[in-house]
């Protein structure tokens, strides 16, 4: 196999709509709002003030995709990365799919001289993406996660 991964285009939209959509039926049971998901991948395409996307390639098709934003650390006077919406389609599960998208983020984080580490929350229950960050090098921190959720439509 041989993964290649580039940076998302308006071309790969619909993928990314589609993955995103999985990702969350799989990891989360939980069912998105298609047009508001479509909405939200087309703006993360035109703005990439806040965040990107890459997919991953296995010849002609997509194997997978993650975003990427950024967070300012006053405390470190750099950005983390944070990965964020990981999908890999399950035929290139277990194959370095995810391996060769950590590898190219990383990569782009460290050539940030700004960047200061690589972030990404987890649902406390996937144990398979914690083995598979952990393989990376990643490591869990003490921080949990808090949210408040505007409902803005």
């Amino acid at each position: 196999m041989n993964v290649t991964i580039h940076p998302a285009t308006s071309a790969d939209a619909d993928a990314l709509v589609e993955f995103n959509r999985a990702m969350a039926a799989e990891s989360e049971d939980k069912a998105l709002d298609v047009e508001r998901l479509r909405k939200g991948v087309a703006h993360l395409l035109e703005h990439p003030e806040d965040g990107c996307a890459f997919v991953a390639w296995d010849g002609a098709e997509r194997a997978g995709a993650l975003m990427v934003t950024l967070e300012w650390s006053e405390w470190r006077n750099g950005r983390f990365w944070w990965i964020q919406s990981v999908y890999v389609r399950p035929p290139w599960r277990r194959r370095g799919v995810y391996r060769a998208m950590h590898a190219h983020v990383r990569n782009a984080a460290l050539s940030d001289p700004l960047a200061c580490g690589l972030r990404l929350y987890v649902e406390r229950d996937n144990h398979g993406a914690m083995a598979t960050y952990r393989q990376v090098g990643m490591v869990e921190t003490d921080y949990r996660l808090f949210e408040e959720e505007f409902n803005r439509d």
